[in-house]
């Protein structure tokens, strides 16, 4: 979704972008990536690895600050936040699971599950119950009180997205959280992070290159070379074997 510059964020979305440029040492990681998400919507962006997937998501989420270009969430302007105010926002708004679970090993379960509550202030008992609500729907709460290291992958993965959900964030970034899952795993991770979205009106960002995965969203955007694939296609020049191939292919 691209709108004019002087235009302000639609009512309707609740995270808005427009014109986003960021570069990792010099190497272009977003292109003028423009988009708009409604809440309650599970949109996918997908393309290759090296496409910009990862690096949206954290200029989204207040994770990057973008060179340049605007990001809003509920009509307030993330690109001018501090970085304190982007850490309070991702902590009681935002939730995020990547392709790694990244418990801490020294931290029992539960008390991975419910960290963004306890680090917000919540009571113990208030976050403790939380997490092991989440846990249960996960099937895995009987680890509750166990180690990071008691669990294999796919556990420990589902230990990631109730840490997700625990807070009952508005906006889920999901960073490829099926990539080290194999399809069954992937099939009840998936199920439980749109089931709890549905339910709960919570707004999900999927990147993803797997097409079944990107499958269980609402909409897709798809990405390629840090812009929006049909912008780059457009900016890649054709080379003579291109141009030939296209004139056997006609």
């Amino acid at each position: 979704m691209v709108a004019p510059p002087d235009s302000a964020p639609p009512d309707n979305d609740v995270l808005w972008a427009r014109s986003l440029h960021y570069s990792h040492s010099g190497s272009p990681g977003l292109i003028g990536v423009s988009l708009g998400v409604r809440e309650g919507e599970i949109l996918a962006v997908t393309g290759p690895r090296g496409s910009g997937k990862t690096t949206l998501l954290r200029c989204l989420s207040g994770q990057l600050a973008p060179e340049q270009g605007e990001v809003w969430f509920n009509s307030v302007p993330v690109h001018t936040m501090g970085a304190l105010a982007r850490e309070r926002l991702r902590r009681d708004r935002f939730g995020w699971i990547g392709p790694t679970p990244q418990l801490l090993p020294e931290l029992r379960v539960w008390e991975n599950a419910a960290l963004p509550l306890l680090i917000a202030g919540a009571p113990h008992r208030t976050a403790k119950d939380a997490a092991c609500e989440w846990l249960e729907r996960l099937d895995i709460g009987g680890f509750a009180r166990k180690r990071p290291g008691a669990l294999n992958r796919a556990e420990s993965q589902r230990v990631a997205l109730a840490r997700a959900l625990v807070n009952r964030p508005a906006v889920i970034f999901a960073d490829e959280p099926t990539a080290p899952l194999h399809r069954a795993e992937r099939a009840l991770l998936l199920r439980t992070l749109t089931t709890a979205a549905r339910s709960h009106d919570i707004t999900v960002l999927l990147a993803t290159h797997d097409e079944e995965t990107a499958a269980v969203a609402d909409r897709r955007v798809a990405l390629l070379d840090g812009r929006p694939a049909g912008a780059a296609a457009a900016a890649s020049p054709q080379t003579p074997e291109d141009q030939a191939a296209c004139s056997l292919s006609a």
